[in-house]
């Protein structure tokens, strides 16, 4: 029998600022662990006020996770110990594995009105994984299959599978999906899962049922929760939906289209040891991280 996820928690994004003082909002972070499992951190850095985003994230370390940067509005350059660089523009990915150790920087330069738009996951690496060679993959917009269904609701595959069509980055050890979906008014979403994956939706455009039943839910505001009866059960813009386990998500709207981020992986299950941009497994492997970093010896030298 195919289940359909039911909503387990939903999250209203939190301001923060971050990097070199970039105002964004967080989906889930440091305080969820182990909540998203194989996902550390998913921020929003949507902002149509330029002084939100151009200090950007100067040179910084990351050592054992992997990080996805999704453009929609605006560009972001790229540079990096291993020697790439680049800039990604709107619809542009850029999936970089820090395995080992990497240095980087990503530098917010907004579009032609100042305006930025895109958004970071974290995913985590297992113990056998942490030290890999770091490596980087920058996409472009056109690289990146889009599926259009019969009811017209557009899929952009950044990683994943839908109706047969493989996405964009493959060969990564979670086994994550990561896509980008827009329902029109009046229809509905279906899309399998895998059993035992965790699985989450962003929404960032319109608003949309995210439960088949459209039960009212719970919001999860930082750790004070309510629930509001009387409130119409559709998602809007800056809420990420947590669901329980399944088959399947099905998304459906009414009078208006819905944008959203699907994101699922497989859960690692291991000890989080996480202090600023390196994640390990213990504190022991945190300290060794930011004493090479100290002194000039965290980025591996390889043949």
């Amino acid at each position: 029998m195919i289940t359909t996820r039911e909503i387990a928690k939903v999250r209203k994004s939190q301001p923060t600022i971050e990097g070199a003082g970039v105002h964004l909002k967080r989906a889930f972070g440091n305080s969820q662990v182990p909540e998203f499992d194989p996902f550390l951190m998913l921020d929003d850095f949507r902002s149509d006020n330029p002084s939100h985003n151009l200090k950007g994230f100067p040179w910084h370390p990351h050592r054992g996770i992997e990080t996805i940067t999704y453009a929609i509005s605006g560009e972001i350059e790229h540079g990096d110990s291993t020697g790439n660089k680049g800039v990604i523009s709107s619809g542009d990915v850029q999936w970089m594995t820090a395995g080992s150790g990497i240095i980087h920087q990503e530098m917010p330069k907004g579009d032609k009105k100042g305006s930025m738009g895109g958004f970071q996951l974290w995913a985590n690496l297992p113990r056998t994984h942490k030290m890999m060679a770091p490596r980087y993959r920058g996409l472009k917009s056109p690289e990146i299959p889009e599926v259009v269904q019969r009811n017209g609701t557009r899929i952009r595959v950044i990683a994943g599978t839908v109706d047969g069509q493989q996405g964009a980055v493959r060969d990564i050890i979670t086994d994550p999906e990561y896509l980008d979906v827009t329902v029109p008014p009046g229809a509905e979403f279906t899309h399998p899962t895998k059993r035992g994956h965790t699985v989450v939706a962003y929404v960032i455009e319109g608003k949309g049922y995210f439960c088949k039943e459209r039960k009212p839910f719970s919001y999860d505001m930082g750790g004070s929760n309510y629930f509001d009866m009387k409130r119409d059960p559709f998602l809007v813009n800056g809420d990420l939906v947590h669901f329980h386990d399944g088959d399947q998500v099905m998304v459906s709207t009414e009078t208006d289209p819905v944008r959203f981020l699907l994101i699922s992986g497989k859960p690692i299950g291991e000890l989080v040891a996480w202090y600023g941009p390196i994640v390990m497994n213990t504190n022991e492997e945190l300290r060794i991280a930011f004493e090479e970093y100290n002194n000039g010896t965290f980025v591996r030298k390889r043949s």
